[in-house]
């Protein structure tokens, strides 16, 4: 396969695409080959008619027709891995003409592409970065999370209220008829729970052992099994017991049961460490993420709308594809949310647009520190998915390099070296400080004291702007 890139403007790119006749005609004999399995043609069996001839009965211009659209994806990959295009958004493919014997496939392909950065300076730069305390509430939230673990459920005879635990037998119909799995004995519930169906905590409130209790309910639109989805229901409840939560007494005796600890100020002391650490991994990711935005806005980073909608677009099929992972329908999601699909894209758009920046200017950022990666920097990052794979860091990433998809990790750590060099040489200021400046600060003000400073917006950056570096 021969490919060739051309800048169009505007962070779009049109790759040339020639794919090698040898290449074709093979896959059109596979084409062929599979088009057989379904064609009769006297004095052969079904599936053993010769691709040539099947070639003659149906036509070339068919074969090849189904042979692009089996094969265009897999071109498609290839151009970009060859070319080290990263695409944003969807292609536009355009076949001029279909080939003749012996003649190569041209095909062009044109698509939005990651926008090019201009940097200004990206080292030193001061970042707010959070000095985090431990609240003594959060310790004790931790304190009662553990206490819930070790509780203990008491049957009582009175009413049941919210918080507390029924011990029921019940019986679903719904039309008239059982619910297939609607049945149950010896069910433990929690009332106020939100896993209950709507009706069963209003049916249940108030209730004593021993009583019989029935539930109206109405399953979500989106409930699984999808048959009852939307349905209405009627439960018939027998109440066994009402059972009551009892928490231990925090004290000594608990840090000792729940932890290896003796006492519970030692207890309390581990949970703070504990909170303080996890919110020191926090601040100094918020700082390094700072870092990477502090120098966004010191560089000229051209988005187009089309670009910044193309990669709303992917951010919100991702979002399809993991509530259908869920088992949710994405139109049945946004219902709920009474949006529709254009608005969420909408919304994403600026969320999108900075994201592009940012990758732009580590992009840029990785160019002009000559950031390069070694093959033991791709085995070492490789090692978590290869243990996941049951194999090695090696041959998985001879695996990727196979079939060229290690370029697209090389970048990925190549971005991530670029946000450490940035980060790492960031220094760190008080939040308070960093807001003040920020509210304080204008693009005007800075360029009537620096004499025509550029910044983001303003143009062409001057020479004296301060470059990669």
């Amino acid at each position: 396969m021969k490919t060739a890139v051309t800048e169009l403007g505007d962070s779009r790119v049109r790759i040339e695409v020639e794919v090698d006749p040898a290449d074709l005609e093979k896959r059109l004999g596979r084409t062929a080959r599979d088009l057989a399995r379904e064609m009769k043609v006297p004095g052969f069996r079904k599936g053993k008619v010769p691709a040539e001839m099947v070639v003659q009965r149906v036509g070339r211009e068919t074969v090849l027709e189904e042979t692009l659209r089996a094969s265009l994806p897999e071109w498609y990959e290839r151009a970009l891995l060859d070319t080290g295009v990263n695409p944003v958004g969807d292609p536009k493919l355009d076949v001029s003409a279909m080939p003749g014997d012996g003649e190569p496939l041209a095909f062009s392909i044109e698509v939005a592409v990651r926008p090019a950065a201009q940097l200004g300076d990206y080292r030193g730069l001061e970042v707010g970065r959070i000095e985090p305390e431990v609240p003594d509430e959060a310790v004790d939230a931790e304190l009662e999370r553990l206490r819930e673990g070790f509780a203990s459920l008491k049957p009582v005879e009175r009413e049941a209220r919210e918080g507390d635990f029924l011990l029921v037998d019940y019986v679903g119909t719904s039309e008239g008829e059982p619910i297939e799995g609607g049945e149950a004995r010896d069910f433990l519930l929690e009332l106020g729970s939100e896993g209950l169906l709507d009706g069963f905590d209003e049916a249940l409130g108030g209730a004593k052992a021993g009583e019989q209790r029935t539930a109206e309910v109405r399953f979500p639109g989106d409930y699984r099994p999808e048959h009852l989805a939307g349905k209405e229901a009627r439960f018939e409840i027998t109440v066994r017991e009402v059972r009551e939560k009892e928490l231990p007494e925090l004290g000594d005796e608990f840090a000792s049961t729940a932890s290896e600890f003796d006492t519970l100020d030692e207890l309390r002391a581990d949970i703070a460490d504990k909170i303080k650490a996890a919110l020191d991994r926090q601040a100094e990711q918020q700082f390094r993420e700072a870092a990477v935005d502090a120098a966004v806005a010191q560089a000229r980073v051209e988005v187009p709308e089309e670009v910044a909608t193309a990669r709303a677009t992917e951010m919100w099929e991702r979002v399809e594809r993991s509530l259908q992972a869920r088992g949710i329908a994405p139109d049945s999601y946004l219902r709920m949310q009474d949006r529709s699909r254009d608005d969420v894209i909408a919304d994403a758009r600026g969320d999108a647009e900075q994201q592009l920046k940012r990758e732009a200017v580590l992009a840029a950022v990785a160019d002009a520190e000559q950031v390069e990666i070694t093959d033991a920097e791709l085995t070492d990052s490789l090692a978590h998915a290869a243990e996941h794979e049951n194999t090695t860091p090696q041959k998985l990433l001879e695996r990727l390099r196979s079939s060229g998809r290690d370029a697209l990790l090389r970048e990925d750590l190549r971005l991530r070296k670029a946000a450490d060099a940035i980060a790492d040489s960031a220094r760190p200021i008080p939040v308070e400080q960093a807001a003040a400046r920020e509210k304080l600060w204008t693009p005007e003000k800075e360029r009537e004291e620096k004499g025509g400073l550029w910044t983001p917006g303003s143009g062409p950056p001057p020479e004296d702007a301060g470059g990669a570096r």
